[in-house]
Parts: C-alpha cells; sequence; structure tokens
C-alpha cells in the first residue's frame, strides 16, 4: 500500500496555510514595515494576497523569504524542503530533480535555498557549565587552485573546516579558508561558553585556547589514545563521518564557494535529530521558520 502524502505536499493552497501558521502565528505580519494584524485580503486578488493598511503594501506569506518571485509551486518547495530535511546524508540535485519533476538547474537552485534557510541566525554559543564541548578540525576535498600555482601535497591543497559540538547536543561548523590560530581563537571565544569543558587532540593550537575555559582536556592521537576518562573527540569524528559519508555517496563534489551551506545542511539535521526529540516533520517545519530575511538569487548562489 502506497502511503498517501499530507495535502501541503499535493496542494498549493495547503501548501500556503501551512506555511501562514508557521510564519504567522499571531496573525499575518507585513515583511515591508512589520506591522502586525492590520492586513486585510486584497479583493478579486489570488489566495494569500493580502494588503498592509500601514504602509499600504501588498504581500504574501513568501515576500522576504528564500521563496520570494519563484514560480515553482509552493507545495513543491515544501516537499523539496521535507526530502531535504529527512536524509540524513542529503539528496542529490539528480534525485531531487527526478522526483519534484523539475529540471536539473531548479532542483539544484531549490536545494541550495533551502540551505540558507537551514542556517543558524545570529551567535548562539554552545556549551554551559558542566558541559563538554569537543573541537576537531576536518580535511575534505581540495583546492585545484593551490595545487596547480605550487604543487603542494598533504593538506595545504584541502578545504578545511572547523567544527565545535555538544555532547548530546547541537553542533556548528565553519569553513575557513587557511584556518590560523587566531581565527581558531576567534570562533571558540565567540561560539563556545567560557564555562564550558573543552575536549580537544593534542594539537598545539588548542593549548593557549583551552586556558580560557573551564577545563581542558586532549588525547593523543599520535599515541592512539582515543579515550581517556571522559577525554575523547569521538562525537566530532562522528559528526565527521556522517559528513564525509554523505559529501562522498551523495553530493561527490562540492565547490569551496558552496561548502558552508552543505556544512550548514549537515549541521542543521544533526542538530535536530531524533535523539533530541525532533522528528521528520518537526525538523522540516524548523527549517521552514528559517526561510525569512535571505533572500537568495540564483547570481549570488555561486558566491561565497
Amino acid at each position: 500500500m502506497v502511503a498517501k502524502l499530507p495535502a501541503r505536499f499535493t496542494n498549493a493552497d495547503a501548501a500556503r496555510r501551512h506555511l501562514e501558521a508557521l510564519q504567522w502565528p499571531d496573525g499575518p505580519v507585513c515583511p515591508h514595515c512589520g506591522v502586525l494584524d492590520r492586513a486585510s485580503a486584497v479583493k478579486g486578488g489570488r489566495d494569500g494576497l493580502w494588503f498592509c493598511n500601514g504602509c499600504r503594501k501588498q504581500y504574501t506569506v513568501t515576500v522576504g523569504t528564500v521563496f520570494e518571485r519563484s514560480k515553482i509551486p509552493l507545495h513543491i518547495w515544501l516537499y523539496a524542503n521535507h526530502l531535504l530535511c529527512s536524509s540524513k546524508k542529503g539528496i542529490s540535485s539528480h534525485q531531487l530533480s527526478r522526483m519534484l519533476g523539475v529540471t536539473y538547474k531548479t532542483a539544484w537552485f531549490m536545494a541550495h535555498r533551502i540551505r540558507e534557510a537551514m542556517k543558524p541566525k545570529g551567535v548562539t554559543p554552545l556549551g554551559g557549565e558542566g558541559v563538554r564541548v569537543e573541537v576537531d578540525e576536518m580535511y575534505i576535498g581540495n583546492r585545484p587552485e593551490v595545487i596547480r600555482k605550487a604543487g603542494k601535497r598533504g593538506h595545504a591543497h584541502k578545504l578545511e573546516v572547523l567544527s565545535l559540538v555538544e555532547r548530546g547536543g547541537a553542533v556548528r561548523s565553519f569553513y575557513v579558508p587557511m584556518l590560523r590560530s587566531a581565527d581558531m581563537h576567534d570562533i571558540l571565544s565567540r561560539y563556545v561558553r567560557a564555562e564550558s569543558h573543552l575536549r580537544t587532540d593534542e594539537a598545539n593550537r588548542y593549548t593557549t585556547i583551552g586556558k580560557r575555559f573551564a577545563s581542558h582536556e586532549t588525547v593523543n592521537h599520535r599515541d592512539h589514545e582515543y579515550v581517556r576518562d571522559d577525554a575523547s573527540t569521538n562525537t566530532i569524528e562522528g559528526v565527521f563521518s556522517i559528513f564525509r559519508r554523505g559529501m562522498v555517496g551523495t553530493y561527490q563534489h562540492c565547490g569551496s564557494q558552496h561548502l558552508q551551506r552543505y556544512l550548514a545542511e549537515f549541521d542543521f539535521r544533526y542538530s535536530n535529530r531524533v535523539k533530541l526529540g525532533v522528528d521528520d516533520a518537526m525538523r522540516a517545519d524548523k527549517a521552514l521558520q528559517g526561510i525569512k530575511g535571505k533572500r537568495l538569487t540564483y547570481r549570488r548562489s555561486h558566491e561565497a
């Protein structure tokens, strides 16, 4: 028996009502002036078109979001969002294209808009009193321009990612070209609370910054030490494993200009996983709540 899809995935009006309930729980809010509940439906206009009695402008629930001015029906957008949010290791644009009945180029752009919605807003530090935060770096892919110019080997031509993860909590990842100690100090100072307990490997770059936190314990991977009491980086290694399997098995290639969006996608799913009480439907709705204020055009999707 084939499961029946919810109405919001098959009907544009149902999709619009679902999005309005998420974006406007207290009534329509004008994206132009921010006025709440002073809107009236436009007579003779399409469903979902509102007129603001404050600034005298018209709007819909998609204005000022990543869905603005899209010709793709809204229920297709919501279905694509659900697919991307419920696929642990991602879903390729070719697969999205086949499932949604759109071109590959359209599916690729839709996926990038959804990843933009998954990006966290503002700075929300991880950790806290009694919380262990693991920090580690990951090297992935390559930078062809470095290989061509300098012929460097080792890690010099790789894309370097720094990730921070709470044990039993959320993760934040950052692509920083040519990661330096100063960059690491800035990221850790901004995104990890000082009362947290830092757990890293033996890299020297963590020695100084580790003194800013409640405690700092390391494991020596060079001596094949992976766990010592509560010191380990096994949680962050698990996060890296999921990301690598997704990038190699699903996406296969990622240019440096898009890497931060892919990191945001995997961070979002990990930080809103079933173990934390978030199922697929809840995760998809959380992504939809992040669409506001993140307008993305096709040209801008190619920028870093």
